[in-house]
């Protein structure tokens, strides 16, 4: 909103700062001064008025009630009179009829007879320009003065166009207008219309019409004041796509107590520049009447709430700077009368903004809050669903969130029965039947479509799965809900060493959760884990903590990666999370590097095909003992120089000890002991 600086003075006594230091107090305790613009000798300061404050200080009263409040200055408005005609009597000369008293809940109208419409007085054009509106008439522009100095919009009539009467109705279906703007504007039903018994003769809140317009002609007219329906004005103004400082003002909300010194205000300008014979009284249908509201205000909350001890006095000459009346005053409670054209002050909280932001928010000073800060109760879930995100991460793994669903078609894919799988009552589509017994169909499907783009995927997935299982008895259905942890690694041109691989990051993973009896053994599905038989029969392995399994290892059966268009071989790990989280620790055992030097010995050994590596490394581990640091698997040769039916694993075998330098006859002898160990199985050969 513009304000004239020098108009402002109109209304407040006393010397007010200057046009930059104002801007700077108004942004500092009321609205932002978005800029400053000097006009001859004036000054136009750009005011973004907060709706929440629109009923009163979208005018030049509201705004120059604000600065009197904050700059200790004395707020007046300038005196007026009018004479009124005792032989003229409005309700004589014109009716008005309101169809739905919701649409509008006040509607004034005054009667001036013999006016002489004529240009207006430069003062008033000069002012009206700096706002951004354009001079018309005397008439129309004395009411665009008001306007802007009180905040109510008003409209003037021809009366002598009028036909018989004046109705508030909502339009009719094909009806139309021709505006002040010469354009002609179809109408809705949800419009509210100012109109005659002959049509519409304005847009209720909005524009006036052209039929009634006033002109060079007109001798006598119609002032009206009135409240309407912000949300009918707001609808009406969006359809139509017409807005106005009217509808701008009607939108935000209008205090219908205003319209008695707004039409007194207007006439007496009227009468004063244009001459007139003034109609005794004023129509009046004001059928509910706006009345002002009481708070309690307790002077100690004041000060608790904004953490400073303002004065009982200084308190109660800043809510009279505001117009806020003081009724009653009981020690420390105040019962304050907050005026109608305050809509925005309803709890004490908003009277304590007021003081507030008069006080100054400056002048508070800033103390640290005193208070016991409690830390929240540990939550280990997910304490260690972070640890584990992040463990993987940093191996390279990248995490996704699927959907908690699978379609009839992961159904025959993978093999699961009706009776394992819980239907869901309303699925979204085919493929959202049932919610997901595990995370690896949804992480096949995201390693389906990386593939296309990515030569390696590893990645890895944190959620929930839903089974449905008999009881012992076999009566009743249990549904089971469990969080689990699965991941998959494959490349291009995979081979069997992905295994390895993979088997490496999950006792990096299960070491950093400070585990480390780590055991992995011979998967044997049993009836109830039926459906886990997506699992490659000859590398797959059971983890196990403490000989508790708490998860798998393997490649999914190449059918079923095929059958969901993987071709590459693909492997996956899958804990049950609730297990693993129960065997983690914090703990961890601090081991020194050995200063001991290492000594590595080749081991060759020639298995049936189809033996799992993970047998001939366990029979290493538990015949070398604890000076078998490590064994790693650096090549499985099955070619020409091998028996039909047989294949060769070979291993760089590691021996050091903490505490002193392995001899060569030490290692003979744990090296003899492992070779015979493996020849315990007659059908492995160590080779030599």
């Amino acid at each position: 909103m513009k304000i004239s600086y020098n108009w402002l003075k109109d209304y407040l006594k006393g010397k007010i700062p200057e046009p930059k230091k104002l801007a700077e107090i108004l942004t500092l305790h009321s609205f932002e001064v978005e800029s400053i613009e000097k006009k001859g000798k004036d000054w136009i300061l750009d005011i973004d008025v907060l709706p929440n404050r629109a009923c009163d200080c979208l005018s030049y009263i509201g705004i120059a009630r604000e600065i009197a409040a904050m700059t200790n200055n004395k707020f007046h408005i300038p005196g007026f009179k009018f004479q009124e005609d005792k032989k003229l009597k409005t309700k004589d000369l014109v009716k008005v009829e309101i169809r739905d008293k919701k649409d509008c809940s006040r509607y004034t109208a005054k009667v001036i007879s013999g006016v002489k419409v004529t240009s207006s007085p430069k003062w008033i054009k000069e002012r009206l320009r700096v706002c951004g509106l354009q001079p018309i008439n005397n008439i129309v522009d004395i009411a665009n003065y008001v306007m802007l100095e009180t905040g109510q919009p008003i409209h003037a009539f021809d009366l002598d166009k009028i036909k018989k009467k004046i109705i508030v109705r909502r339009a009719k279906k094909g009806e139309k207008i021709k505006a002040l703007d010469e354009k002609t504007y179809k109408l809705e039903k949800d419009i509210l219309l100012i109109a005659d018994e002959k049509g519409p003769i304005g847009i209720a809140g909005i524009k006036g019409g052209q039929s009634t317009a006033i002109d060079f002609n007109t001798k006598n007219i119609i002032i009206e004041a009135a409240s309407f329906d912000r949300r009918i004005i707001r609808q009406g103004s969006k359809k139509m796509k017409l807005r106005t400082d009217a509808s701008w003002r009607f939108e935000n909300g209008i205090d219908p107590n205003l319209i008695d010194f707004t039409q007194e205000r207007v006439v007496s300008l009227i009468q004063e520049i244009s001459g007139g014979r003034i109609a005794k009284g004023m129509i009046d249908l004001y059928p509910k009447k706006v009345f002002s509201k009481k708070i309690k205000l307790d002077l100690d909350y004041v000060d608790k709430l904004l953490g400073v001890k303002i004065p009982k006095q200084k308190v109660i000459k800043i809510l009279k700077s505001l117009d806020l009346k003081i009724v009653n005053c009981k020690l420390k409670i105040l019962n304050v009368e907050i005026p109608t054209f305050r809509l925005d002050i309803s709890i004490p909280e908003d009277l304590i903004e007021e003081i507030g932001r008069i006080f100054g928010y400056q002048n508070i000073p800033s103390v640290f809050p005193q208070t016991i800060l409690i830390p929240p109760e540990r939550n280990d879930e997910i304490l260690w669903t972070r640890n584990c995100r992040n463990i993987l991460k940093e191996r390279g793994f990248s995490e996704v969130y699927n959907y908690s669903f699978i379609g009839e078609k992961d159904k025959g894919i993978f093999g699961w029965q009706d009776e394992e799988l819980l239907e869901v009552l309303n699925p979204m589509s085919v493929f959202n039947k049932y919610m997901r017994p595990s995370l690896i169909p949804n992480l096949l499907k995201n390693t389906k479509e990386n593939l296309k783009n990515f030569d390696e995927i590893k990645i890895f997935e944190l959620g929930k799965t839903f089974v449905r299982k008999q009881n012992t008895k076999g009566k009743k259905q249990e549904f089971l809900e469990r969080k689990m942890l699965s991941g998959i690694l494959t490349k291009k041109d995979i081979k069997d060493e992905g295994f390895y691989e993979l088997k490496g990051m999950v006792d990096s993973l299960l070491n950093k959760l400070g585990i480390s009896n780590i055991w992995y053994d011979d998967y044997k599905a049993t009836p109830e884990d039926s459906h886990l038989s997506l699992w490659h029969p000859k590398k797959c392995a059971e983890i196990k903590i403490d000989n508790q399994e708490v998860g798998f290892l393997g490649q999914i059966y190449p059918k079923i990666s095929e059958d969901l268009g993987v071709k590459e071989k693909v492997f996956v790990f899958d804990f049950n999370f609730e297990r693993l989280i129960k065997l983690v620790s914090e703990e961890h055992e601090y081991q020194p590097i050995s200063s001991q030097p290492m000594a590595i010995r080749d081991l060759a050994v020639l298995v049936p095909r189809g033996t799992k590596v993970v047998e001939v490394l366990n029979k290493i581990n538990r015949a070398g003992g604890k000076l078998v640091q490590d064994v790693d698997l650096f090549d499985i040769y099955s070619g020409e120089e091998i028996t039909q039916g047989k294949e060769n694993f070979a291993f760089h075998i590691i021996y050091q000890a903490e505490d002193r330098t392995l001899s060569s006859k030490e290692i003979d002898k744990i090296q003899q002991r492992i070779i015979k160990a493996l020849e315990e199985n007659i059908e492995w050969e160590v080779r030599k």
